[in-house]
């Protein structure tokens, strides 16, 4: 992949300097390099956030209450995970986090809930169908309020940053149903 980044970046310079546009190099470089790292920075705060508001979620108590009362649900969707191990507590963390759409926030949670599905993974080299569940309904997951797309849409000025969020939810909805009938159709 680094491979292709670095040939279309090189490519790119290169078609500017032979249409004589060199100077868009250096506008590049020096406009969005600092729009990037703006942009870095709103994304930390937000991140901050969600992570913290999770760990006192987690502390409290209230993630232990949420993982009861989704217990059915869980365990239809994870049956080879342990009722009380911590898989399950990251993996609700992640599918909370997710919902309110802060995903860069649930890609920690996301790794810690795949090193503690890892735990139980007698084949390290292979993937079980709990990883698998989770890495579908994780990328696909369900948004309530998708908060990330909304800070972009204020960040660039959208009159209605939020007229997105009916939509989805629909949308979303319709993946995470599509992607967990595919994993339960293809367990194995």
């Amino acid at each position: 992949m680094n491979k292709i980044w670095f040939s279309m970046v090189i490519i790119g310079m290169f078609v500017a300097i032979i249409n004589g546009n060199a100077n868009i190099i250096n506008e590049v470089i020096l406009q969005d390099t600092q729009e990037a790292v703006v942009f870095a920075i709103g994304l930390v705060g937000l991140m901050s956030v969600w992570l913290g508001l999770m760990n006192i979620a987690q502390k409290s108590g209230l993630i232990n209450k949420i993982a009861q009362i989704t217990r059915p649900v869980i365990k239809k969707l994870f049956p080879s995970v342990p009722a009380n191990h911590p898989a399950i507590t990251a993996i609700i963390m992640n599918m909370i986090t997710n919902a309110f759409g802060a995903g860069n926030s649930a890609t920690a949670l996301g790794i810690k809930a795949m090193e503690e599905l890892q735990s139980l993974n007698r084949n390290k080299k292979t993937a079980t169908n709990a990883m698998i569940m989770f890495l579908v309904i994780n990328m696909s997951s369900i948004q309530l309020i998708p908060l990330t797309v909304i800070k972009l849409r204020i960040d660039t000025g959208s009159i209605s940053p939020t007229e997105i969020i009916l939509t989805t939810i629909i949308v979303t909805t319709i993946s995470t149903t599509v992607g967990i009938i595919a994993c339960k159709a293809l367990e194995g």
